[in-house]
């Protein structure tokens, strides 16, 4: 029981800082999932006097993926009343060509500014309509998003790290004596800190296998696949190798890190 009350207290400060940098990963790909969302359901429309090549429309900008050719139709329709097929045929014929644009990924504001830029410096374009107010909004939402995860992110490592340290530092008093004895026989410090250094590693190692028991169920939950499906977002909530190898190396790196700035503090004291 003593054993498992010393480990406690290191593996759940181990536990917040791993699950909170899950939890920053996952934020972090389905802002890039709504992002992908979004590019695909953005678009830049653009008005020519002139019928526009494929080469001449993609060329403009390489922020461009696709167009479309908006048609005429549904506005001549309401005109055609009173008008026969041959006068139809050459208003249609006068009216400006109509483009809907498509990009690779969802634009920066400053994209955005110089997509229209580049756009208008073609002759034939005499209007672009690039949505600019919604779309800043909504961009600057999600990068407040990521702001505010970031900022608790780091709070949440730097107040947890601290309390590892404190605990390490608890443990090393606790062996002091042990550890300056063997020094006094000429151990060397790294000998002296075994026990510093099991406890690091072995609450590393249990802390990483919880932190990887808890994701792998989450990712496997029905009700949260549903909440992601019915918004939209279709993301990897807990890769098993790649974000298990993140969080393993985090633990056992940190763990090992604070131990050995414990054991270069006790040196210095003695």
């Amino acid at each position: 029981m003593k054993s498992i009350s010393n480990h406690f207290s290191l593996v759940i400060a181990l536990l917040s800082i791993l699950f909170t940098i899950q939890i920053f990963i996952i934020i972090d790909r389905a802002v890039d999932s709504y992002k992908e969302n979004l590019a695909t359901n953005y678009s830049v429309v653009i008005v020519s006097q002139k019928q526009l090549s494929k080469d001449t429309i993609l060329a403009i900008n390489p922020l461009i993926n696709t167009y479309t050719e908006l048609k005429p139709d549904s506005v001549i329709k309401r005109l055609n009343a009173n008008m026969g097929a041959k006068n139809i045929e050459l208003l249609k014929l006068s009216l400006p060509k109509f483009y809907k644009l498509k990009m690779k990924h969802y634009p920066t504001p400053n994209e955005i500014k110089k997509l229209t830029k580049d756009l208008l410096k073609n002759r034939a374009i005499t209007k672009v309509e690039d949505f600019a107010t919604n779309h800043n909004i909504t961009y600057k939402l999600l990068l407040l998003l990521k702001n505010i995860i970031s900022i608790f992110a780091g709070t949440i490592f730097v107040v947890t790290t601290l309390l590892i340290l404190k605990e390490l530092r608890i443990w090393q008093f606790k062996h002091s004596e042990r550890m300056n004895i063997m020094g006094l026989f000429g151990s060397p410090i790294w000998l002296s800190s075994a026990v510093l250094f099991r406890l690091a590693i072995v609450d590393a190692i249990i802390s990483s296998v919880l932190i990887f028991m808890i994701f792998s169920y989450l990712s496997n939950s029905v009700l949260i696949q549903e909440y992601l499906n019915n918004i939209g977002i279709n993301i990897i909530i807990f890769d098993n190798i790649y974000d298990f190898a993140i969080l393993f190396t985090t633990a056992i790196s940190l763990s090992i890190l604070l131990a050995i700035m414990i054991v270069i503090g006790h040196k210095e004291e003695v």
